[in-house]
């Protein structure tokens, strides 16, 4: 049994259920839908990544196939994707030329150690590093992404041989160009609205191929797709990089592992969710990992989860990994006997085919729920997205600006606990005691809850806030209690703090009392000696507890409990 899942780890597919013929069928369905739906949008994204158009087919085969037999997550349709493009192009300007044989080299580069980075950190086991990104800071991300990824398409869009800047100053739009573009992503823009569940772009681009034929497009001096190389991919051998091309593409390689798996767990949670299972990211990480290098050995570029194309897969009606398999095969066919289709076509249709792709993606609206949530989540959201669009074609300084101001944040939080002053509420619970406007729990008695560990990161906080208040701020205290249910961790600086609040406490010949400790924080302190009962040290398993011997005070103290209408609470709201 142990050998078996040992293997099925190495080998997910061996665990795949066997199929019967109704499964099969819609497993055919899907992998047929989504095998055409991918070969026009890997040709766009291929151009989108400034690589050689065929290499976006590349990038739907082979590591589609690695990425579906070695993730957990069968579903997910991998491939090109128009971030994860966006990301190649952005990283490899001003290094080389879109399209040249160095340029090929570096993206190569960039899928195998994005590759590589990803399968060791799902054979370690570490894919909740991945999880230091939140979601404003990928959502800002995201959002300035699909921006420039719109800007970036609008002159082939348009049919325009130049780059905006001349667009704007000597326009050379071309009619025919411009009204197969908009009249593609009109077209797509409506079949995603009205027909979802339809691959609609291959409908369009073969429409488009055939308007183009008839009315002798390229002729007219129209731009289209052209030749492009059929048969199957040998194999790529990247040519070594001096250590200061290398090293220029440390940070892209990180940001796309980053973005292009934050990718896939989009769509991955989406399906486990659906299907009630635990999501295994580690898995996913490996799967992803080699479906990178697969493709980076076809001579492509990174790929990632298509989110669309995974949603489509799952309203065909895939519930296994057969689906993608028929769609490999789909692609395969495609790549060996339907190339030539795809010559007449305008390459203002493969920018409308992004276009259409990326408009889903720009939700403005988001800005606004953040804002509800968290008004400084909400500007690390706008922060992100205003660096990623201004450090264009640097892409990557948004995401690292907007990762280092939430981790600061969320520093600031742990070096700041929130520690309250607790009173008994008329519906019986104890809460903040000055934002309820609530009286003393008792007289002589200061009560208190902090609602975070006890650790290096605010066991300071934990011990200014009892000093200052026995201190001074409010006279004659005799009694503190810690209400200590939130507090579910302590370290070795909380035991040394709590230690030293304890002395000082009983210095002063002040009672320490201690309700709803857990246990691995009892524990802790028991070992070190700091929970030993005296008379100035007692402990309650329950906060009900507490207050009933607050009640009837402690030994040498008379404490008197402020009036309640209903009964003792139970526990810390």
């Amino acid at each position: 049994m142990a050998n078996t899942t040992r293997l099925h780890r190495w080998f997910p597919f061996l665990g795949w259920p066997r199929p019967d013929r109704n499964t099969l069928g819609n497993e055919l369905g899907a992998g047929v839908t989504v095998g055409l739906m991918v070969i026009p949008q890997g040709v766009a994204y291929a151009a989108l990544a400034g690589m050689p158009l065929v290499t976006g087919i590349y990038a739907s085969m082979l590591p589609a196939l690695v990425a579906v037999l070695w993730s957990s997550s069968t579903r997910l349709s991998v491939g090109p994707t128009a971030l994860t493009c966006l990301l190649v192009a952005s990283s490899l300007t001003g290094l080389a030329v879109p399209g040249s044989a160095e340029w090929i080299n570096l993206a190569v580069w960039l899928a195998l150690l994005s590759g590589l980075l990803q399968v060791v950190l799902g054979c370690v086991r570490s894919g909740w590093l991945l999880n230091a990104v939140s979601s404003p800071v990928l959502m800002g991300f995201t959002q300035a992404a699909a921006v420039l990824i719109l800007i970036s398409q609008i002159p082939a869009l348009l049919g325009s041989r130049s780059s905006w800047s001349h667009m704007l100053t000597q326009p050379d739009l071309h009619i025919a160009a411009a009204v197969f573009g908009l009249g593609s992503v009109a077209a797509l823009v409506l079949a995603k609205r009205f027909i979802p569940r339809v691959p609609a772009v291959v409908a369009v681009v073969l429409a488009a191929s055939a308007l183009s034929t008839a009315t002798g497009f390229e002729a007219a001096g129209g731009k289209v797709v052209g030749e492009l190389a059929s048969g199957l991919p040998s194999l790529y051998i990247p040519s070594p990089l001096p250590w200061p091309v290398l090293s220029q593409l440390v940070i892209p390689v990180l940001v796309i592992t980053l973005v292009s798996f934050l990718e896939t767990a989009s769509s991955a949670k989406v399906e486990s969710q659906r299907e009630g299972q635990r999501w295994n990211q580690d898995q996913d990480l490996i799967g992803q990992g080699l479906a990178k290098i697969a493709s980076g050995l076809c001579g492509a570029f990174p790929t990632s989860s298509s989110f669309s194309r995974s949603a489509l897969n799952l309203y065909a009606g895939a519930k296994t990994g057969w689906a993608t398999i028929t769609s490999v095969v789909v692609v395969l066919l495609a790549l060996l006997f339907l190339i030539p289709v795809l010559h007449q076509v305008p390459q203002s249709v493969l920018a409308a085919v992004v276009v259409a792709a990326i408009y889903g993606l720009l939700k403005p609206s988001s800005f606004a729920r953040v804002w509800r949530v968290s008004r400084v989540e909400a500007l690390t959201a706008a922060v992100t997205f205003a660096i990623t669009v201004l450090s264009a074609p640097n892409l990557y300084w948004g995401v690292i600006t907007g990762l280092l101001i939430s981790l600061s944040h969320f520093l600031y939080q742990r070096l700041h606990p929130r520690i309250i002053e607790v009173g008994l509420h008329p519906d019986g619970s104890l809460r903040d005691r000055h934002r309820w406007k609530l009286p003393p729990l008792a007289a002589h008695l200061y009560a208190l809850r902090m609602d975070a560990e006890l650790d290096f990161a605010s066991a300071s906080e934990f011990e200014r806030a009892i000093v200052e208040h026995v201190s001074g701020s409010v006279p004659g205290i005799e009694q503190v209690c810690l209400f200590a249910h939130p507090i579910n961790r302590i370290d070795a600086t909380g035991v040394e703090r709590f230690s030293q609040v304890r002395h000082m406490l009983a210095s002063r010949g002040i009672v320490l009392h201690i309700s709803g400790i857990k246990l691995p924080v009892e524990s802790v302190l028991r070992q070190a000696g700091e929970l030993d009962e005296g008379p100035l040290l007692r402990t309650y398993r329950t906060d009900a507890e507490a207050l009933q011997a607050l009640l009837h005070g402690a030994p040498g103290h008379a404490v008197t409990i402020q009036p309640s209408s209903r009964s003792m609470p139970s526990g810390n709201p």
